[in-house]
This record gives structure tokens, sequence and C-alpha cells, in this order.
């Protein structure tokens, strides 16, 4: 599934951005912030593509 690669890549990206946030750096926390926005909306994409797929094949 092209979506749950996406989220896996994203949550590579931020890890450099977490560390730095947890150093207490302002910006950095603000780039987290964001970008855990953006995987959880990515997240509730993918949920909608597997209860979609469960509703098309009829399980």
């Amino acid at each position: 599934m092209e979506e749950f690669e996406k989220l896996k890549q994203m949550v590579a990206e931020i890890e450099d951005d977490v560390s730095k946030a947890e150093g207490g750096n302002k910006a950095a926390q603000t780039r987290v912030r964001k970008q855990m926005q953006d995987i959880k909306n990515l997240s509730q994409d993918i949920r909608k593509k597997c209860l979609e797929l469960r509703d098309t094949t009829g399980s």
C-alpha cells in the first residue's frame, strides 16, 4: 500500500526534529507538531482504505 510506505517515510523524516525538540528547540517542537498532524491525517486515510477493502471483499 503506497500510503503506508509514505507514512513510514514521514515518521523516519521527523526523527531528527524529535531529538531537537526534546532538547528544548522550540522551532523543532513546532515542526514536530505539524508533522505529527500530517501523520495523523495520513493514518486516518489508511484506516479508511482498509475499511473500504474490507467492505469490497465482503469479509
